[in-house]
């Protein structure tokens, strides 16, 4: 389907999904929360696309937060709606079983952090500032910020972003695990690129096994999270991806992948 605030292209196994409204700072209301949820559903059920990059579009932000003109005349019930509109989509990206990198290119703000923490691995250019400035409406995050933050980065860094609102820039954002790594601006898209390129050409089920037992990490005891790896673990040997790698390995060859 065609999108109004989204664009997406395909290359080689990955997808890239760019927020396109660059005059709002793409900002999310409620069309692009619902475009969001939509094209990352597609982006599931395609096995065609072995990873997502999730963008925004201009070189100033990647998303600068929730739409303020839009939420700020809604009722406590239409919030409760909105954010866990917003709650149900940052979901779906984490738990999309691909890889999904956010690009950050400027400013991930509200929202915009919550969307790309969301996500599995962040790659930020060093112009990139990011916060969670709600406190300063008089609100608190509404799309899993608290919760996504203290995992990432912890109960200190959590509460530090979350009660000042003041944006950090990219440096402090990998020291406290925010982000995964810092390039200058000129060096982002070959960053990505490459970090994308490296993931489509890996095991899908093998990924997709990563990601499910380290989301399962935050929700399980240790005795439950090693049980449950050891079943994934188990699982991989029932892929044709599992005998090509091993294979690979004995005969000291590029192992060739293809999703079996």
């Amino acid at each position: 389907m065609g999108f109004g605030n989204l664009l997406t292209a395909d290359r080689d196994g990955v997808r890239t999904i760019t927020v396109n409204r660059p005059d709002k700072l793409n900002a999310l209301d409620r069309q692009t929360i619902a475009e969001l949820q939509i094209a990352f559903d597609q982006a599931r059920h395609d096995d065609a696309v072995r990873v997502v990059v999730l963008t925004g579009a201009g070189e100033k932000a990647f998303v600068a937060g929730a739409d303020i003109a839009e939420f700020s005349s809604l009722t406590p019930l239409q919030a409760v709606s909105f954010a866990q509109a917003g709650q149900r989509m940052t979901c779906s990206i984490e738990r999309l079983g691909k890889p999904v990198i956010a690009r950050l290119g400027g400013y991930a703000l509200g929202g915009g952090l919550e969307l790309a923490m969301a996500c599995h691995l962040r790659i930020a250019s060093t112009r990139a500032r990011i916060g969670q400035p709600e406190i300063n409406l008089g609100l608190i995050p509404g799309f899993g910020g608290t919760q996504r933050l203290a995992r990432l980065a912890g109960r200190a860094a959590a509460l530090e972003l979350c009660l000042l609102g003041a944006p950090i820039d990219a440096a402090r954002a990998l020291a406290l695990g925010v982000v995964n790594r810092v390039v200058e601006p000129e060096a982002l898209d070959a960053e990505v690129e490459a970090t994308a390129a490296q993931l489509a050409a890996a095991a899908p089920h093998a990924l997709a096994g990563i990601l499910d037992t380290v989301l399962a990490a935050g929700d399980l005891g240790s005795d439950d999270g090693l049980a449950y790896e050891a079943k994934a673990f188990g699982l991989c040997f029932s892929t044709a991806d599992a005998r090509e790698g091993t294979a690979a390995f004995l005969e000291r060859r590029k192992p060739r992948f293809t999703g079996g």
